[in-house]
């Protein structure tokens, strides 16, 4: 007869309190950004993920695979959005020449004044859900945390 499986380590009083707070956040900052990305720049979030993520790249350009890690996106959704940033001129996109396997993105001129023109009002609205409601000691404190968590994830591309 086989044993009966391991009984699951459920969550005490406090750390129940602690994961239902944490999903929250979870599920309400990123609709708030999106928001107010919609609303103030035309963007959604996802877009704008990308194009920040290439904007702070060398030359402006990256492999969509290494894109897609960068915004915490599949592949399928990164290629249907930069075909739709694409349409709008604002990412370019070629064959990496070094691999053609490969496939690159690149912000254009207009898609990096978009991302200007974006993140004053983005980063306003980070400030106010984040920032502005932690003491400096506390915004460490979850920089330390979110850090530790992205590692043990499997994720290392931030350190």
């Amino acid at each position: 007869m086989s044993e009966a499986p391991d009984e699951p380590r459920w969550l005490d009083h406090a750390e129940l309190s602690t994961w239902l707070h944490f999903a929250a956040v979870l599920v309400r900052v990123p609709g708030q950004l999106d928001r107010q990305l919609q609303q103030d720049s035309g963007l959604t979030l996802f877009e704008y993920q990308v194009m920040a993520g290439l904007s702070e790249a060398p030359e402006r350009t990256l492999r969509l695979s290494v894109l897609a890690a960068f915004a915490e996106g599949q592949l399928p959704r990164l290629s249907q959005v930069a075909a739709r940033l694409e349409k709008k001129g604002w990412l370019s996109r070629r064959t990496d020449p070094s691999d053609g396997r490969y496939t690159l993105a690149t912000l254009t001129d207009q898609g990096m004044s978009k991302v200007v023109a974006a993140a004053p009002g983005h980063v306003a609205t980070v400030r106010d859900l984040v920032f502005d409601r932690l003491t400096a000691a506390q915004a460490r404190q979850l920089g330390e945390i979110c850090r530790r968590i992205v590692r043990s994830s499997g994720d290392c591309r931030t350190s």
